[in-house]
């Protein structure tokens, strides 16, 4: 028989107790997780709100910046000295990149890409955020482009770039003035600082292309780009338009620079041309000279070892050459003499030979054996007499030269707006002292008297210095740019100038001068009567022959018999009409042996192409 099982009486009480319980941890379970989520939420759309705001519209948006057009460069007359062209350029986002090396690798199948290009995009992009983009290569031909259009769906975060890129139509012949732009490297973005500045690929790096840089850059604009998912471009949204550069007016006349180099029918050496009235720059030349167009999108090495020549194309001499002024700078010696109350023009001088210092054995010789006799001012002038100018210089001492040519101008850069003007040697007791610790002596002074020695000079601070006598004793900062326009419905803007400076107040000396000068070109035994011969107008100038030999003794040397290394550098200072002066011309014939035979034949070609009308045109 089985045994009964009793059954258990359920405590509905303690069961409905139990199951409020659970619940009750259920319910604040589920609570927790609502609030934790509701948390969750409040942080995402309202504390950050914005920074997902961004995200999201950086997915969708994306800026590409505006390069504006580089401000034009034209000379006086209107004629275009550097242009833009249309061109493209391959660019590259590296953080659009998934794998950077294969990417550079099957684009160089279908663009010619040398070592070069790689180079710089590396040095680039060690120097740029990822997200912006990156020039590959500047300059795509026709069939690169059409290549890239057809495999464009290969190549994520590479675009193919619309822009402008410089030209000089002239080429060579303004080389040493405009000067070229040149590939942005790493060191140029770090001196720009601006991180929109990421976005040039050029930069001025010579010539009035660097001095005026940031006013022929303009300023960078951009544009925002909706994108999908893919990336591709859907429109654009917003456009910030950039400010294009400002276009500048040289005071150059092309017709005059092309004069000026014809002048020298190949012979190396520099030459300027200035308006005596304003200061203006009328044409500058330094010989030989470079094609700028090289250098936009990278010279190549051949061009480049072929600008390594021993004549050095790449040097501006008027700017940056310092040669010794010599028999040039007798006028100006003349000048200080007579406002020293020293000489006055019919002050006679004794000329035998040779020139001795007192209680010395050794002369200073002039360069005609036997000297020119008794002279005054305006014959020591015309027959460049060294002895007068030893004796004046003597007279006048150190202490009294040095701080008048320093108001002349001479050892201080002009201030003409092209980088890197030297600023010369003006010889004195403490440029001595601190450059070679030695004394000053007495002969050290009569050098200086012809311009030899100590002096260094730049063709511009001569030009400055001849401009000065043409104009009645005021100095006036060379300079190049005559005016400029923001936009080409812009009214054209004279560029401001520094006010000039009266450094010769006494009229009566400078007319001395001014006679002596003339008497060099016109008077019968003038050095440079020749180089005046059957010319319509009077000028005024000076030869001037600086010596890389010395002669031994009385025998004179004919610079043609010296190897050409070691022939004497020809000046020549010229102004016309003389009467009233329009343009002075300094010329520099580098190993010309003579002023007066190879660097005066050029000033008066120079003075011809300014003063005499064209053939084919009759009316300036």
């Amino acid at each position: 028989m089985r045994p009964i099982r009793r059954q258990k009486l359920k405590n509905l009480h303690a069961e409905a107790e139990q199951f409020r319980r659970r619940a009750l941890v259920g319910f604040l379970g589920i609570a927790v997780a609502m609030l934790g989520l509701a948390a969750g939420y409040f942080r995402l759309q309202v504390l950050q709100h914005e920074e997902y705001q961004t995200r999201s519209e950086a997915n969708r948006i994306k800026p590409r910046p505006i390069v504006p057009a580089r401000g034009l460069i034209y000379d006086r007359n209107g004629r275009l000295l550097a242009d833009n062209v249309p061109a493209y350029r391959l660019e590259l986002v590296p953080e659009q990149v998934t794998d950077l090396e294969k990417t550079l690798a099957d684009l160089g199948r279908l663009v010619a890409l040398d070592d070069e290009d790689l180079a710089r995009f590396r040095d680039a992009r060690r120097a740029t955020r990822s997200f912006r983009p990156i020039p590959l290569k500047l300059r795509l031909d026709e069939g690169e482009l059409a290549r890239l259009a057809v495999n464009r769906h290969r190549f994520p975060g590479v675009e193919v770039v619309p822009y402008l890129t410089r030209r000089y139509p002239y080429g060579p012949l303004f080389s040493h003035i405009i000067g070229y732009v040149g590939r942005v490297d790493v060191a140029d973005l770090e001196a720009m600082g601006d991180s929109r500045n990421a976005a040039l690929t050029h930069i001025g790096k010579a010539g009035i292309e660097r001095y005026y840089e940031m006013r022929l850059r303009g300023e960078i604009g951009y544009e925002e780009i909706e994108t999908n998912v893919e990336g591709r471009a859907l429109g654009v949204l917003r456009r910030h338009d950039a400010k294009p550069g400002t276009d500048l007016y040289l005071s150059v006349d092309a017709r005059l620079q092309q004069a000026m180099v014809d002048a020298f029918e190949g012979q190396h050496g520099a030459a300027i041309a200035i308006d005596p009235a304003n200061g203006e720059i009328l044409g500058m030349v330094s010989l030989p000279g470079y094609d700028p167009n090289l250098f936009i999108n990278g010279i190549g090495h051949k061009d480049w070892q072929a600008l390594q020549a021993p004549s050095r194309p790449l040097f501006n001499r008027n700017v940056l050459g310092g040669f010794p002024p010599g028999s040039t700078i007798k006028p100006f010696m003349a000048l200080a003499g007579l406002d020293a109350g020293l000489i006055t023009p019919e002050t006679t001088v004794l000329s035998t030979g040779e020139f001795f210092l007192p209680n010395q054995a050794r002369g200073y010789r002039d360069w005609r054996p036997g000297g020119h006799g008794r002279v005054a001012l305006t014959e020591s002038m015309a027959q460049s007499v060294n002895t007068y100018y030893f004796k004046l210089a003597h007279d006048l001492g150190v202490d009294r030269i040095d701080p008048y040519f320093q108001r002349l101008g001479f050892g201080e850069p002009t201030g003409i707006d092209l980088s890197g003007e030297i600023a010369g040697v003006r010889p004195s007791r403490a440029w001595k002292r601190r450059q070679l610790n030695q004394e000053w002596y007495p002969g050290d002074t009569v050098n200086a008297g012809i311009g030899q020695g100590f002096w260094v000079t730049s063709p511009l601070q001569l030009a400055q210095g001849t401009a000065m006598l043409a104009n009645g004793g005021w100095l006036r900062r060379p300079h190049l740019v005559q005016s400029s326009q923001d936009g080409f419905d812009r009214p054209r803007v004279p560029e401001p100038q520094p006010p000039a400076r009266r450094v010769v107040t006494n009229e009566a000396h400078l007319a001395a001068v001014h006679d002596s000068l003339v008497a060099v070109m016109h008077g019968p035994s003038g050095t440079g009567r020749a180089a005046a011969a059957g010319a319509p107008y009077r000028m005024a100038g000076k030869s001037g022959t600086a010596q890389r030999t010395s002669r031994r003794g009385l025998q004179s040397t004919n610079p043609a018999d010296l190897p050409y290394h070691l022939r004497h550098q020809a000046w020549f200072i010229a102004y016309a009409p003389a009467e009233a002066p329009t343009i002075a011309v300094v010329v520099l014939v580098e190993h010309g042996g003579s002023g007066s035979g190879a660097a005066a034949p050029v000033a008066r070609r120079i003075l011809d192409a300014w003063l005499l009308p064209p053939p084919e045109d009759t009316a300036r």
